[in-house]
Formats: structure tokens, sequence, C-alpha cells
């Protein structure tokens, strides 16, 4: 059977209401047309603002222009986000000293902390300062956590702004947990300037740099460089690298269920 292209769009948009993410080669068999006429199909509906491309496939669009509010992104691909922080709390070892940048993926750290001790944890998210505090009373880990002094953001449950970049120019780090908005051409992105200013001096100031990034993410920009991947230790990600990404190959590390692949 041989589908129009309107008949087409109508099928990716109807299994996009009930699926998280739909595949290139899925829909090509269903519709038995070649995988190229769903990447263009796709490119198509993403230039009128219908889904979002993301490597292999395409999710319900999502626009990367300017960040999605704070409680609706830890909505979107959060047993990801979940899976990927799991295996991020694996490498907080006794007498870290840690940061924490802000992040939808980066918040969940906290909840899988299992018997640390003397760990130091700076961020400055204020949601991610509540959960580790919760693991300190919980008694899941010891240590502290500084919440750094800087401009509040509401809408992101942050702090930023030049105060926060003075206290982190003082402090040396063993390792970095960061979130961003995108990563494309080997460039890190992120959508606020400020934050990523944050996060920039946290790479800075740390011996290791590991990037937390949900498929969402790849092949993504936003409006502010963060740092080259070069940068970056570990890319913690629940898929695997872009074949054409040969480059990062010894830094990926895909989380199948918070385990290693």
């Amino acid at each position: 059977m041989t589908y129009s292209k309107l008949e087409r769009f109508e099928h990716i948009l109807s299994k996009l209401e009930f699926e998280r993410k739909i595949v290139v080669s899925v829909v090509a068999e269903e519709l038995n047309v070649a995988p190229e006429t769903i990447r263009r199909d796709f490119a198509e509906l993403e230039e009128q603002h219908l889904l979002t491309r993301v490597h292999g496939g395409a999710v319900k669009f999502i626009n990367l222009r300017k960040e999605p509010e704070y409680l609706r992104k830890m909505d979107m691909q959060k047993e990801e986000k979940r899976d990927i922080a799991r295996l991020a709390a694996a490498r907080i070892k006794n007498g870290d000293t840690v940061a924490v940048d802000v992040g939808t993926t980066t918040v969940h750290i906290a909840d899988f902390l299992v018997e640390v001790n003397n760990v130091t944890v700076v961020t400055n998210s204020i949601s991610a300062a509540v959960r580790f505090n919760v693991a300190l009373e919980e008694k899941r880990m010891t240590g502290k956590v500084i919440l750094l002094g800087g401009t509040t953001n509401p809408e992101q449950s942050s702090v930023s702004g030049a105060m926060s970049l003075e206290w982190l120019s003082r402090m040396n780090l063993d390792k970095a947990f960061l979130s961003c908005g995108g990563i494309d051409e080997g460039i890190v992105y992120d959508y606020d300037l400020d934050e990523s200013l944050v996060s920039a001096r946290m790479i800075e100031n740390s011996y290791c740099r590991i990037l937390l990034a949900d498929t969402t993410k790849l092949n993504q920009k936003s409006f502010y460089t963060i740092c080259n991947l070069n940068d970056i230790s570990e890319v913690i990600c629940d898929e695997a690298r872009p074949a054409s990404w040969t480059a990062f190959e010894g830094k990926w590390t895909v989380a199948n269920g918070g385990k290693c692949e």
C-alpha cells in the first residue's frame, strides 16, 4: 500500500501521541517506505514545530531555543534521566568534593547515594541542595552541602551571578556533574547565560568533568556555549553516541537501567 505525504504525517503524529520516541527505521517499515523518506518527513514536521528530531528518530516538539519550565522539564525523559543520575551517583567516592550544576538530570543524583562518607557538595541548584540534605538526614551520606551565593532564579530553582562565580573561583573540586541544553558539533550548550557561566567555572576548577545528557540533547544547539566536548572527561547518556561522533567514543558511557553498557 502506498501512502501520501499527508497520510504519512498523520501516522507519524498519531504515533507520537502514544510513544515517547519514534524511530526512523520502525516508521519506515510500518509505512513501507525508505528511511530517507521518513527522515525528510521528520525534517518537514520539525520545521512546522510538530516534532523534534533526535538521534535515530523523533520526540514530541521541544522548543530548544527557549528553556521549558523547570517542573515540566522534570517530567520529560524522567526515567532516562534517573538512570543516568543513578550511574553518576556511583562516581561519587568517600572524601570527594563535587560540584553539581542546575539541571533536571543532575538533581536526581542525591537520590541514589548510599554509604558515602565525608563528601562535600557544592551546587547552585536549590532543588539539588534540598535532595542532598535529605541524603544527609537519612544518613545515606555524611559531609556537607554548600549552596552557592548569588541571585535566585525561581523558574529554575537556582542561583547564579557574580557571587556564585567568585565563590567557585576559590574552590578546588574533584568532580563536576554537569547538565546541558544541547550538544552539537563537539560543543556543549545551555539555555541561560548566567547558568552557563557557573557551569563553565565548575569545569575550570574540577579535575574530572562528567556531563549528564539524555538523548533529546544530542545534535541540538542552544543560545550559550558552556565548553568544548573535549573538555569533558565522561558523557553519561541513555543512548549510544551518534555514529559520526567517533572522536568522543572513549568518553561515552551508556546508562542502561542505571548500569554501564
